[in-house]
């Protein structure tokens, strides 16, 4: 069974098996044929068919619009064991997708774990953006700034997935039951996440050795070994960057961003108060004006809930 059905796909979205380099591939949703790309991160547990409602609006914007599944999820090539999680390959993976691409101009736009790889990508300078997007994952400068007990509290399952297979095990119940159910006790509109929508969620992380390969990004975050040289959190950002916050966020808190504009000096921050961590699949309107205008270089509009 495909994990997105013909009944959910957009019929402008095609998927295609990227080749790269290191002999890796990943499935990539694609829309559009632009001279620039926009490369899309998805998280966790999600699927690229969580940028359902950007590619195409993307695409009319005059991108080649692209959504990738990281490594070790759907389609794309899942390597076994933690050190093949660390940050510095998943860096590695979008430098690989944007060579592929061919492109020389390249916006990149991330949710939750495709935010934090972007934000290191960013940092470390590893190939030149026109634009950075991020949604619902902190700078990891602010993050350290702002984390405390309220922080923590809601940080307790990057701990708890560092355990071998308890997490696995408890979330791969049911063929993956959890994972559907996490959609809807943690959004803030749960109508934008119907049974066949979770389902998508649900089929991704029931494939054999999905949810391991999906957890190692949170091992392998704090036990993968470095092969690269530590870049400081602190160094300025100069990308122009939007960063789109859902308020309701029940694993991020609202402190987190606060001090983002210390190490990113050209940035737009857009606040959507009443929306959940899920914000381009919750408000895809709202997001996509603001994506919208940002690339336009327009004013990005506020949030204003109906």
């Amino acid at each position: 069974m495909d994990i997105v059905p013909a009944s959910l796909r957009e019929p402008r979205i095609s998927t295609s098996t990227i080749d790269v380099r290191d002999g890796l591939h990943f499935e990539v949703d694609q829309c559009g044929d632009g001279d620039e790309l926009a490369l899309c991160l998805h998280g966790f547990p999600e699927h690229s068919f969580s940028w359902r409602y950007q590619l195409p609006m993307l695409a009319d914007l005059g991108f080649t619009a692209w959504a990738p599944n990281l490594r070790g999820y759907a389609g794309s090539s899942r390597p076994q064991g933690v050190q093949a999680y660390r940050l510095d390959e998943l860096v590695e993976d979008v430098a690989r997708l944007i060579e592929a691409s061919g492109k020389q101009k390249v916006t990149l736009i991330a949710h939750d774990w495709g935010a934090v790889i972007a934000w290191e990508f960013a940092l470390r300078q590893r190939l030149p953006l026109e634009r950075l997007i991020i949604c619902n994952v902190p700078h990891p400068q602010a993050m350290r700034d702002a984390f405390g007990w309220t922080q923590l509290k809601k940080s307790w399952y990057v701990f708890f997935f560092q355990l071998p297979w308890l997490p696995e095990h408890l979330l791969g119940r049911n063929q993956a039951k959890a994972i559907a159910d996490m959609f809807l006790s943690t959004s803030a509109h749960s109508g934008r996440f119907p049974t066949d929508v979770r389902e998508v969620y649900r089929r991704n992380a029931a494939q054999p050795g999905a949810l391991t390969a999906m957890i190692n990004f949170y091992r392998g975050l704090l036990r993968g070994a470095r092969s690269r040289p530590r870049v400081d959190p602190r160094t300025p950002i100069e990308t122009p960057t939007l960063m789109v916050w859902g308020e309701a966020d029940v694993a991020l808190d609202k402190t987190t961003t606060l001090t983002t504009g210390n190490y990113v000096p050209n940035l737009t921050l857009r606040y959507l108060p009443g929306v959940s961590h899920w914000v381009q699949q919750e408000q895809p309107e709202a997001v996509n004006d603001m994506i919208e205008a940002f690339v336009r270089g327009e004013p990005v509009p506020e949030y204003r809930p109906a």
